[in-house]
């Protein structure tokens, strides 16, 4: 199982970052360079607990698809997405919220598992690892850059 670990520092109410994080329409902004779109479960709006989305999006140049479910949330503080179908073996990903001072500290932990045995491993390990990383990053900069703003008000 991969894990990765990344925190980003928001200034900006823990209410708007952690609506942010969970709105559909702000996810596509965030994933636009792969072509995220949703075909599936909720369309719009803010994810809650058992919503479930199927995103399309283009990566290593395949268009693959990806359900999801929005199996825990707490109101402001963590909510959680697990896939249903896919092409990884599995995808947790636990989403944290800390507000100090004004300051919101956003803490992802993005654990998956790759299909194929050694060879899943190996393309995990050169390629795909930084590659989801980069990914999580971007989405987490435009989360920052929406909530700091005060561009949130467009999306929530």
């Amino acid at each position: 199982m991969t894990i990765i670990e990344l925190y980003t520092n928001i200034n900006a109410p823990i209410e708007v970052c952690f609506n942010l994080s969970r709105s559909a329409e702000l996810h596509m902004i965030s994933t636009s360079k792969t072509d995220e779109k949703v075909v599936g479960g909720r369309r719009t709006g803010l994810f809650e607990k058992s919503d479930t989305v199927t995103w399309r999006a283009k990566h290593f140049g395949f268009y693959q698809t990806l359900q999801m479910e929005i199996s825990a949330l707490l109101f402001p503080y963590s909510f959680e997405d697990r896939m249903l179908k896919g092409t990884f073996k599995s995808i947790c990903h636990n989403h944290f919220f800390q507000e100090t001072d004004g300051v919101t500290v956003m803490k992802d932990l993005f654990q998956y598992e790759m299909p194929f045995g050694w060879l899943g491993k190996v393309f995990d390990h050169v390629i795909l690892k930084t590659y989801m990383s980069r990914l999580l990053t971007e989405r987490n900069i435009t989360i920052k850059s929406y909530a700091e703003s005060g561009r949130w008000r467009e999306i929530i």
